[in-house]
């Protein structure tokens, strides 16, 4: 594909609808409805399922801005590949397979003692800073959530309705920057990047993010991909579980005593339902 040919085949064709001939658009109607068959059929079986021929299919393909059938398919497939939801022919398998597959991926290739020596340092660390955009910024509050339970000082960034740059300026070389970033990530994330390199840092991020090696001080590559149009995070929730868990042995004691004031607290509170109800 070349640099100015298109990506989104649905985009295109509603780009360019209104130039289609009635055949063009019959074929257009029949994508609309079904998108999979982009990936799925042939020019033939497209041809037979609106009542034209291979001769306008391919037309119509050229109209829309690609050379080819064949590379309307190669750039859906490079779309899925960046994370933008797209049905492919797959999108059947269970996603408890297609989860059991990250995470086994995920952790095969995470060593434990990568995980304890980041567990050390949320367990040490004067501060903990999350900082997640996007589909990352779930994950951060989930980990911050299971962190604020047996340690001090923890939180996440971006706060809603706030930018970062008066929160990262107070950032010292004593705190523990997480940073998490999957494919797709915002244009801010370089110069999150290059503005927290004074700090501990970890980030936690897709196969795609593997060029921020060499820019941080630990690296953990989680598996998100799937054949399904969205991405799935379980391998990424239960790398956070796993940091949580080992950081909680880790404080011991510390942890344990936080843990029974914060429960007594909630009694007080009468902040969550009795297990009695």
């Amino acid at each position: 594909m070349t640099k100015s040919s298109p990506s989104d085949v649905l985009q295109q064709i509603e780009n360019h609808y209104a130039s289609l001939s009635p055949s063009g658009k019959a074929i257009a109607h029949y994508i609309q409805q079904n998108p999979i068959a982009v990936l799925s059929q042939s020019t033939s079986l497209i041809a037979e399922k609106t009542g034209t021929s291979k001769a306008t299919v391919s037309r119509f393909f050229r109209q829309l801005g690609f050379d080819s059938h064949q590379q309307a398919k190669e750039a859906l497939v490079q779309l899925r590949e960046q994370g933008v939801p797209v049905v492919s022919p797959s999108s059947g398998v269970l996603q408890h397979e297609n989860d059991s597959k990250n995470l086994a991926n995920t952790f095969d290739s995470t060593s434990s003692e990568a995980l304890t020596d980041i567990a050390k340092l949320l367990a040490s660390a004067g501060q903990v800073t999350l900082i997640g955009f996007r589909n990352a910024y779930p994950i951060a509050l989930h980990f911050r959530q299971q962190l604020k339970q047996i340690r001090a000082s923890v939180r996440v960034l971006p706060q809603p309705g706030q930018t970062l740059s008066e929160d990262i300026i107070d950032l010292t070389e004593n705190d523990l920057v997480v940073l998490f970033g999957f494919r797709r990530r915002t244009r801010q994330f370089k110069f999150v990047l290059n503005s927290i390199k004074h700090c501990k840092t970890v980030l936690i991020t897709d196969p795609t993010g593997q060029g921020y090696r060499h820019d941080v001080d630990h690296l953990l590559v989680t598996h998100i991909g799937s054949d399904s149009p969205f991405d799935s995070y379980a391998a990424p929730m239960s790398l956070v579980a796993s940091l949580c868990n080992l950081t909680y042995e880790l404080l011991g004691s510390q942890a344990a005593d936080r843990v029974d004031a914060i429960t007594d607290i909630y009694i007080q509170m009468d902040e969550l339902e009795s297990p009695k109800r």
